[in-house]
């Protein structure tokens, strides 16, 4: 499990009435569709069962952590991320497309920055890559059931409140987890975008790469058409992934790689 802004009542109530998807379709250009019945009664339900496998979960995956060692509590915990990813298919028609899996290196713990559009793609990469530590706000790990759990995955959480901080924490505890194998996943626009969007790259992830002599692999994705941020709307759809070439830090500035992440992502999201 990784950032998770589970919407409260009031952000439900809030979208619930609005029965139009805006979506980009160019430059400049804002298209409105009606959402249908069958899209807003498909979503409710699985924002219900989503909750609920979630929170019955977590207890499990708490009760179990003593008696696991990390690597099983990992692999247990996603259980709730391989449900999600059926039930997204199952009930909200979204199936998902992945070219460039030959990039992902085996055996080899590196930094992974992707654009961030939704929660999906926070469930999807730990799928992907195995083990990881995701760089998150520290406030995820106070919801209840939820943030039990999240804590048995040791992200690495940040007060985004205080960037020099953050910045620190992401460098010092971000290098511990690489030494132990494991990957970390940063998404260097710090917040959710909107589709066809690229937010400010910030040079955390790629200063951490630098600094622990790991590689890069950047990740683009279309998450935002099927599960945008901040929506109980869940529409159908196809949802693709790109994993790119992974990018070698040797001999580089964490500015100069920085910027080549964010080139090939920016590319690769104009592509998709």
């Amino acid at each position: 499990m990784t950032e998770r802004d589970l919407p409260d009542a009031e952000s439900v109530l809030r979208q619930a009435p609005n029965h139009e998807r805006t979506e980009a379709s160019g430059p400049g250009v804002r298209v409105t569709s009606p959402i249908g019945l069958g899209i807003r009664l498909r979503s409710l339900l699985f924002f219900v069962l989503y909750n609920l496998m979630g929170i019955f979960h977590s207890i499990a995956s708490v009760a179990a952590a003593p008696f696991q060692t990390f690597e099983q509590r990992y692999r247990f915990v996603n259980l709730w991320t391989q449900a999600t990813m059926w039930l997204l298919r199952r009930l909200n028609g979204i199936e998902i497309e992945v070219d460039g899996l030959e990039h992902i290196p085996r055996g080899e713990p590196v930094v992974v920055l992707a654009n961030h559009q939704s929660q999906w793609e926070t469930f999807y990469l730990q799928l992907l890559f195995t083990p990881q530590a995701t760089v998150l706000k520290r406030e995820l790990l106070w919801v209840p059931f939820f943030g039990w759990a999240l804590i048995l995955l040791r992200p690495i959480a940040i007060d985004r409140g205080q960037p020099g901080q953050a910045l620190k924490t992401i460098l010092r505890v971000g290098q511990e987890r690489l030494e132990q194998g494991i990957s970390v996943v940063v998404y260097p626009e710090g917040t959710r975008q909107p589709p066809g969007y690229l937010g400010r790259f910030n040079a955390g992830g790629a200063m951490l790469a630098c600094r622990a002599r790991r590689r890069i692999v950047p990740i683009a994705h279309n998450a935002g058409h099927c599960w945008p941020a901040c929506s109980l709307w869940r529409f159908p759809g196809t949802i693709r992934i790109v994993v790119g070439a992974p990018i070698d830090c040797a001999g580089e500035t964490p500015k100069a790689v920085n910027e080549k992440a964010e080139d090939w992502i920016r590319a690769t999201l104009d592509r998709l």
